[in-house]
């Protein structure tokens, strides 16, 4: 994740649209939409839906069947670490950090994203209330005090998420102890002063040792806490494993990796100290080598994660975002680079290949023209990992949209989103961070609105956690000076958290989704293509099983 200057020296590697149709099932070619699997209505199959400018559908031949519902997760991370993103200095009263935190869910929204990735463990501190670790100090202003005002941000991020029909994925930093930008002393509850022989310090920063397994089995607990107490959506871990090394002496700090995504001259690494926890494995008669080892050790963590989350709540979906450049050995022809697997101890090939997650999202932050790490080619060298078919939704650097040397273009951005569409097995993205977003840099939040999120999107499936889809939604509809209003219910059965809604004005289908906790809206009348003639809707569960699609309003 790119949340200091580590990310900014491995991922300053210098920088159309061609956008693809967003569609379950779609090819590599972005022409007609193809019915999902499971989803299409018993009638016989239609002509697919013309495409029409600005990627929406025309009427296939039946003006009562609309195309297949656009199915694309597009998320952003927002970082709490250093109040990059959120809030934007520690201290803030609770009236204007609630006020950031709209904006945000606001501007998500209008842009037509429909996920929020944020980061309520920056390091081992928690910005929620908690029993096993301290208030952030990024939130409050001093490591452990409590907001002045009581409330729950991490309650109120997912209830206002919800509201506007996103997404909340709950991000963990698993083994960062204390970052570097911190100021104020650790806490009495914090993990460093309850347990320090499992800290190390590691140039500018503390961390756990992943080879203790105290230190594992905390981190655990406080994923799990949340899963348990919070209705997140997912759980998210980003690409801090072992540190990022760093030189010795001391001179770049945790950071220094090169621009060219880790090629470099010779140089001499600060070893990370855990020769206490790998003498203890050795005495109790291990056999693996050092560096097998301490992949052991991730391993464990991943895997115990991913089952822990499947036996508390099957429907929250846990995603890694690991640093884009795969193993050496197994690297495509003219990629090089940093390796995660040798220096960070991640082996997320092993993950994938195991099903230890439900979404990869590969930090692929580099551009599409870099030949030695191609934003293409790695996408697809990620995809050929994929042999258990999970999401992999890769991570895009929006905030490399500034003024530096080494800014991306928005159309940098754009043609990426449209690499991934291109990509059946992609199917999403997610940007870092929501701060170009926020801030429109270069006119990005503009161009994605016109050429990539003109329409709204459910995301994708993910039947390897449950493929029942719920029953059809119930629907009142009337006609009014305005427009039709509508209203909806959900089925006997299983819950449902969104509902898909197509009303035809004229020759050209419109997609909507709105969340099951506001079921009442309008669909208005507009100067161009006047009324809706005729509005369908289906019923979404939280793991995107849709439900047989109902005509609910067809104008006379």
């Amino acid at each position: 994740m790119v949340f200091n200057a580590k990310k900014r020296l491995i991922l300053s590697a210098g920088m159309a649209t061609g956008l693809a149709a967003l569609l379950e099932g779609c090819s590599s070619t972005p022409t007609a939409p193809v019915p999902e699997s499971g989803t299409a209505p018993s009638s016989p199959p239609q002509p697919a839906a013309r495409p029409a400018p600005g990627g929406l559908a025309t009427a296939p031949s039946d003006p009562h069947m609309p195309p297949p519902a656009p199915r694309e997760f597009r998320a952003a991370w927002v970082s709490t670490v250093a109040n990059i993103d959120w809030p934007s200095r520690s201290n803030l009263s609770t009236a204007r950090q609630q006020a950031e935190a709209l904006a945000i869910l606001d501007r998500a929204k209008a842009l037509n994203l429909n996920a929020i990735v944020l980061q309520v463990r920056p390091s081992a501190d928690a910005i929620y209330p908690s029993e096993l670790e301290p208030w952030s100090e990024f939130l409050t202003g001093q490591q452990g005090r409590a907001p002045a005002q009581p409330w729950d941000p991490l309650q109120f991020w997912i209830e206002q998420a919800h509201a506007r029909g996103l997404e909340l994925h709950a991000w963990f930093n698993p083994y960062r102890a204390r970052h570097a930008t911190a100021k104020t002393p650790l806490a009495a509850n914090h993990i460093g002063r309850k347990q320090p022989e499992v800290i190390k310090s590691y140039g500018r920063y503390l961390w756990m040792d992943p080879g203790e397994a105290a230190a594992s089995q905390h981190t655990l607990n406080v994923v799990l806490d949340v899963v348990r107490r919070y209705d997140i959506d997912g759980v998210h871990i980003d690409d801090y494993f072992y540190p990022y090394p760093i030189d010795t002496p001391n001179a770049a700090g945790p950071e220094g990796v090169a621009l060219d995504g880790g090629v470099g001259g010779a140089r001499q690494e600060l070893e990370f100290p855990d020769q206490p926890s790998w003498q203890r494995y050795l005495l109790e008669g291990g056999t693996l080598d050092r560096p097998h080892w301490r992949r052991q050790n991730v391993n464990s963590l991943i895997e115990a994660m991913y089952m822990g989350i499947r036996k508390e709540k099957s429907w929250v979906r846990f995603g890694i975002s690991p640093f884009g450049i795969g193993r050496p050995d197994r690297r495509p022809a003219g990629i090089i680079g940093f390796s995660q697997y040798d220096k960070l101890y991640a082996d997320a090939e092993l993950w994938l290949q195991n099903g230890w997650l439900d979404y990869l999202a590969p930090q692929l932050y580099w551009p599409v023209a870099q030949a030695p790490q191609a934003f293409d080619v790695l996408l697809d060298y990620w995809l050929a990992q994929n042999t258990r078919a999970r999401h992999v939704w890769p991570g895009l650097y929006t905030s490399r949209i500034d003024n530096s040397l080494k800014s991306f273009a928005p159309e940098e951005i754009v043609k990426q989103i449209g690499v991934t569409r291109s990509r059946g097995g992609v199917r999403g993205h997610l940007h870092f961070s929501i701060a170009p977003l926020m801030e429109n840099r270069k006119g990005i939040t503009d161009q994605l609105k016109t050429q990539a999120y003109q329409t709204a999107a459910l995301t994708p499936a993910t039947p390897w956690l449950g493929a029942d889809a719920p029953a059809a939604p119930q629907a009142s509809t009337r006609r009014d000076s305005n427009g039709v209003a509508l209203k909806l219910s959900a089925g006997a059965g299983k819950p449902v958290a969104h509902y898909a809604i197509w009303s035809r004005y004229g020759n050209e289908w419109r997609f909507a989704v709105a969340p099951a906790s506001r079921p009442v809206l309008l669909l208005a009348d507009d100067a161009a293509g006047g009324a809706a003639q005729v509005v369908v809707v289906s019923a979404v569960d939280r793991l995107g099983n849709e439900s047989e699609r109902i005509n609910v309003y067809t104008r006379s």
